[in-house]
């Protein structure tokens, strides 16, 4: 009898020190089986995240400082890693985990736009180009090189720049649209400062490198500029 009150005392002593969030936890991955992504706000989405990663924690309050800290979901996960680690919580192994996720969604967006004609999937493109660049400290120029039924042959970061300025060699990009024997070309590059609206010389490379492109029978389709606020397309804005 005393063995088994013992028994009984222990485990009643198990049951109390348990962390007061893992009762918390349990719900809040029931609610995302039963319900869905769509029933729970950012921080409970991203408390669902760092539950595997930190999972000695209570990391509603890293979740919700992170969204304090950085806006919104997006930009909690692309934020560069040097200001994760102002978030108590995050070291360098949380913050090495947080970027792989962010580059398998990145992945998946890549593959959402490969093996079928890109202009018939336009809404894809602009997902897929916001989550790979929206975020970044620094200006990058990328183009996306397209065949003759317009798919995807490859995807290129050609030049890394400050955060306001990225140099761009039109020849350079001409070139390697030959290499790749690509027909049309996607060409997009981002403003860290959030804002889209293009700039006088984004607007006079682009038209140079449609001047070169033309008469080699290369169609440039767009150029569009990403930014934490939205897009701009020039060719939609008449600019091309």
């Amino acid at each position: 009898m005393r063995r088994r009150q013992q028994g009984k005392s222990d485990a009643a002593g198990l049951a109390e020190v348990q962390p007061h969030y893992l009762g918390h936890r349990e719900r809040l991955r029931e609610r995302f089986v039963t319900s869905g992504a769509a029933a729970l706000q950012d921080y409970e989405l991203l408390e669902l995240i760092l539950f595997r990663i930190l999972p000695r924690r209570d990391t509603k309050p890293i979740a919700k400082a992170m969204l304090e800290r950085f806006g919104s979901f997006s930009e909690a996960l692309g934020a560069p890693a040097h200001l994760l680690e102002e978030i108590d919580g995050l070291g360098p192994t949380a913050i090495t985990d947080l970027k792989v996720i962010l580059a398998a969604t990145q992945r998946i967006g890549r593959d959402a736009i490969q093996n079928k004609p890109i202009l018939g999937s336009w809404s894809d493109v602009i997902d897929y180009c916001t989550a790979q660049m929206a975020y970044e400290t620094k200006e990058q120029f990328r183009i996306l090189f397209l065949d003759k039924k317009n798919r995807l042959i490859a995807d290129e970061v050609q030049q890394t720049g400050t955060v306001d300025h990225t140099p761009v060699y039109p020849r350079e990009v001409i070139k390697r649209s030959l290499e790749l024997s690509a027909t049309a070309i996607i060409l997009v590059h981002n403003h860290p400062s959030g804002d889209p609206a293009p700039s006088s010389a984004d607007i006079q490379m682009t038209r140079q490198i449609v001047d070169i492109a033309k008469p080699l029978g290369i169609e440039i389709h767009d150029h569009l500029i990403i930014g934490r606020s939205g897009h701009s397309s020039l060719r939609g804005m008449r600019l091309i």
